[in-house]
């Protein structure tokens, strides 16, 4: 139910009295919250790699003033880089002393969040290496029309499809990795890598 809850969450489909709950158990329970953090994390990192970069198709022109510049004195033009040189380095320090950085122990295991949307589908699995190629199920959520699983997956290459109801696989379409398998059907590509 907790999963389900932060999922919800996540995807912004909580009414206000389920945000209500959400924030009082984020409040009351740490195991809640360390899961919903990481959650969100995973999630973030998901739309991090689903960002395309722009490409600037023109460049607007930028405007350059032809006025003339105010004159410096001489100690304004010697101490002025430094004073932003030296409000980084204060705001850098005190960053680092309100926000010590906890000793991290690389996994060698990341939990992964899978999402597809099947609003149709009364039954979805998912297969890949990560399970031996031996089907789980997913689970719905809510009447949103999308399926969720959260799994532990080791680092490295994966490959995985999506299995419908009808037996139908399917590539996870917000992955552009894909590879043709021995049977005539497509696999998404995925590398896991550690969090940083």
């Amino acid at each position: 139910m907790k999963e389900y809850l932060i999922s919800l969450y996540i995807d912004n489909e909580l009414n206000l009295d389920e945000k209500i709950t959400f924030v009082e158990t984020v409040h009351d329970d740490g195991l809640f919250t360390e899961e919903a953090l990481t959650l969100l994390r995973q999630e973030k990192r998901l739309r991090a790699d689903l960002t395309v970069p722009m490409v600037a198709l023109a460049m607007p022109a930028i405007p350059v003033s032809t006025a003339p510049r105010p004159r410096l004195n001489f100690l304004s033009f010697w101490f002025r880089p430094f004073a932003g040189f030296a409000a980084a380095l204060l705001l850098v320090g005190l960053f680092t002393l309100l926000h010590p950085k906890p000793a991290i122990i690389a996994p060698q295991e990341e939990h992964h969040r899978f999402v597809i949307y099947l609003p149709e589908s009364q039954e979805a699995k998912i297969v890949g290496t990560f399970t031996g190629w031996k089907p789980v199920p997913m689970e719905r959520v809510g009447a949103s029309g999308y399926w969720t699983l959260t799994l532990p997956v080791s680092r490295g290459e994966h490959r995985y499809s999506y299995l419908v109801e009808d037996g139908r696989q399917i590539a996870d379409p917000t992955v552009a990795a894909r590879e043709q398998d021995d049977f005539g059907g497509e696999n998404s590509v995925i590398e896991v890598r550690v969090a940083i």
